[in-house]
Order: C-alpha cells, then sequence, then structure tokens
C-alpha cells in the first residue's frame, strides 16, 4: 500500500480511539461530578443519554452533508469537536451559573464528533487501497476495543497517583488525542468511496434493496448482542468476585471490551487465512452459547466468565457487517454507511433496554433478562443465512 495511505489507516485506527475516549471517559466521573457540583445522579446519567442521542442525530443527519462538504473536511470537524467538548467539559461548569448546563454543552459538543467519526472512519478506511478490507476492518474496530481499556486503566492509575480531584487536568490530556489526531489526517490523502468513478446509489435506489435491509437488521443486531450484556457486565463483577461497585465497573466491562478486541484482533491479523462468513457464524453461535451460559447457570463467577466469551463472540459481529455490506451493495456510499451506523447505534440501546426491561418484570432477574435477549444473536444468525442465500441467487442470476 502507499505509504501515504498508510498515515491515513493510521490516524483512522487512531479515531476509534478518540471515539472510545468520548463514550467511555466521562462514566468515570459520575460520583466526583455528583460531590463536586451537587448534581443528583439521576441527571448526571442523563449525560449519557444525551451523548447517544445526538450521535444518533448525527448518524441520521450526516448522510445528507457529508458528501456535500468531503471526508476530509468532515473528519477534521469531527476532531475539533471531540477536543472542543472535552476542553469545554473541564472548563464550562466552573464559568456557568448551572455547573450542569456547562457538563451538558461539553457533551453535546464531543458528542457531535464521536457521531461523525463513527460514520466517517469506516468508510475512509473501506476507501484506502489496500488488499484485505476485512482484515483492515476487524483491525480498526479492536482500535475502539484497546481504547476503551485504556481510557479506563490509565484514568484510574491517574486517579490513584494523582487524586480524582485533578481530574480537568485529564480530561485535557485526552483532548490532546484528537487535537494531534486531527493534525495527522491533515496531511493524510482521503478518498471517498466514490473516488474509482463508481456511482454511488441514491437513497431511494438503497431503501428499495433487500440486501440493504438484511444488512440493517444484522447491525441492529450486532449492537444489541455487543451491549445486551456490556452494559451488565459491572453487575456479573460484582456478584461473581464479591467486590465493590468501583471494582465491577473497571472489571466485568473491561473483561469484555479485552476480548472483543482479542477477536478483532485475530480476524485482524490473519483474516487472509480465515473464511468471513464461517467466522461470523460460528461467533453468532458461540454468542447464543454465551447467552444461555450466562443466565442458565446460576454460579456469579462463571457469569463473569460468560461476560468474557461473549465479548469474543460479539467481537466480529459488527466489523464484519460493516465489510459484508460494503461487498453486497456496490455504490452505497457515504448514506449506506450512515445508517448502517444509526442501526448500530440504535441496537446498542435497544438492547441493553430491552434486557432491563424483561429483567424488571420478573423481580430484577438479570438472568431472565439476558436469556430473553438471546433472540438478537439467534435473528443475527438468520440474517447471515438470507445474506448468503441473496448473495447466491444474484451470483447464479
Amino acid at each position: 500500500m502507499n505509504t501515504n495511505y498508510r498515515r491515513t489507516m493510521y490516524a483512522g485506527f487512531i479515531g476509534y480511539i478518540v471515539q472510545a475516549i468520548v463514550n467511555n471517559f466521562v462514566p468515570l466521573l459520575f460520583v466526583t461530578f455528583q460531590a463536586d457540583y451537587g448534581i443528583p445522579l439521576s441527571k448526571i446519567t442523563m449525560l449519557i443519554t444525551v451523548n447517544f442521542v445526538i450521535q444518533l442525530l448525527v448518524d441520521l443527519l450526516s448522510a445528507v452533508f457529508i458528501d456535500r462538504i468531503g471526508y476530509k473536511a468532515s473528519v477534521l470537524i469531527a476532531h475539533g469537536c471531540a477536543a472542543a467538548g472535552l476542553i469545554c467539559l473541564a472548563v464550562l461548569p466552573d464559568m456557568t451559573a448551572d455547573p450542569y448546563a456547562g457538563l451538558l454543552a461539553g457533551v453535546v459538543i464531543y458528542a457531535v464528533g464521536g457521531g461523525l467519526i463513527e460514520v466517517l472512519i469506516s468508510p475512509i478506511i473501506e476507501a484506502c487501497p489496500t488488499e484485505n478490507k476485512e482484515k483492515a476492518m476487524s483491525l480498526l474496530h479492536s482500535f475502539y476495543c484497546w481504547g476503551h481499556v485504556g481510557v479506563v486503566l490509565l484514568s484510574t492509575l491517574f486517579f490513584a497517583l494523582a487524586g480524582i480531584e485533578n481530574w480537568k487536568i485529564l480530561t485535557f490530556v485526552w483532548a490532546l488525542i484528537p487535537i494531534a489526531n486531527g493534525i495527522l489526517f491533515a496531511g493524510a490523502p482521503v478518498r471517498s468511496l466514490s473516488s474509482d468513478g463508481e456511482e454511488e446509489m441514491g437513497l431511494r435506489s438503497l431503501l428499495s434493496s433487500k440486501i440493504f435491509w438484511i444488512m440493517m437488521l444484522m447491525m441492529v443486531c450486532a449492537g444489541a448482542s455487543e451491549q445486551a450484556v456490556s452494559q451488565w457486565a459491572s453487575t456479573f463483577a460484582e456478584e461473581g468476585l464479591g467486590v465493590s461497585k468501583a471494582v465491577g465497573d473497571l472489571a466485568g466491562p473491561m473483561a469484555f471490551a479485552f476480548f472483543m478486541g482479542t477477536s478483532r484482533l485475530i480476524y485482524g491479523k490473519f483474516g487472509h487465512r480465515l473464511n468471513l462468513d464461517r467466522f461470523m457464524m460460528g461467533s453468532c453461535i458461540l454468542c447464543i452459547l454465551s447467552y444461555l451460559w450466562i443466565s442458565l447457570i446460576p454460579v456469579p463467577f462463571l457469569g463473569l466468565a460468560g461476560c468474557a466469551a461473549c465479548g469474543f463472540s460479539v467481537g466480529i459481529l459488527w466489523p464484519g457487517s460493516f465489510s459484508k455490506a460494503s461487498a453486497a451493495i456496490r455504490g452505497g456510499g457515504t448514506t449506506m454507511f450512515a445508517l448502517l451506523a444509526l442501526a448500530g447505534d440504535l441496537g446498542c440501546s435497544g438492547g441493553p433496554t430491552f434486557a432491563g426491561l424483561i429483567s424488571s418484570r420478573f423481580g430484577n432477574d438479570l438472568h431472565k433478562g439476558i436469556l430473553a435477549a438471546i433472540i438478537f444473536p439467534v435473528l443475527l444468525l438468520i440474517g447471515m443465512m438470507l445474506h448468503r442465500r441473496t448473495v447466491s441467487r444474484r451470483m447464479e442470476a
């Protein structure tokens, strides 16, 4: 691959680390916000909801404006918003009459950056002249997992050494990463998916495509399969290891993210030797088994191990679905990637909500909620079979 495009690839990988910072740093500060600013926990947890709602809106709207202003301009805006939002998070609460308004403003700004990064980075990497795009896509998405683990570990280490009262210093440090990566992107060549002269499908053509809706189903189920367990992993860690909530919040989600990243790294390294269809179907089956493992084996420590196995099983599902959509729908372009990201995010929010609602109907029995959520990996496996049959019929025709 051209050396210049290696710079683009590296910037794309770091872009997903920026996404991990945006999504996973602020939840570590919830107790601090509550103590320092006297904000009720119910309002603080709304910050996560606002973050993902804004990202969903950006997913939806980006299909309209990204192609008009170009990939490079959009990705620079994304990194600028991510950095500005983190800086505002540290500065605005002390400058506004209501500290919560300052926190909310910072979250809204960096959420715009996070939403753009999610829509842009995958098509930018897909458009790079690489030999095995499925490997590149899997490796790309593994960086979100490593970023998640790094944010939690390094932030925890900083708080232990410097004190959590110095969180604003760390926020400025994290803001340096999108600034530096924006500079890296500024000097990197960025191709669009239509750079090869391939005509891009219109929205109407995309929506009338049967295989597009199969891919949308797969993306919803990939997001839901991932987050239905990930969001409850800390609870299993607390029960399984008998540790405090703070330690559980670290152990559970970190184990899940580590094994999810490992799965993506394996395919990113050895994807040229592996069949993506078989790898994804095997992962779906492992995901179903891990859901049964978590929900039916009444041993808390084994439940935590089941969460780790689930993390490994869902690793390839999101990037693999992106790769399969790009290969099956030629000319889908930015619109397709934006809508797929929207579907994935809907799954990420709907999966844990569905599991939580079912759990509450059975006396807050989380095992019942996870058992009900097995519908998501089952539907994903069905989607894989429908995808294979549709592609086979198209090739025969």
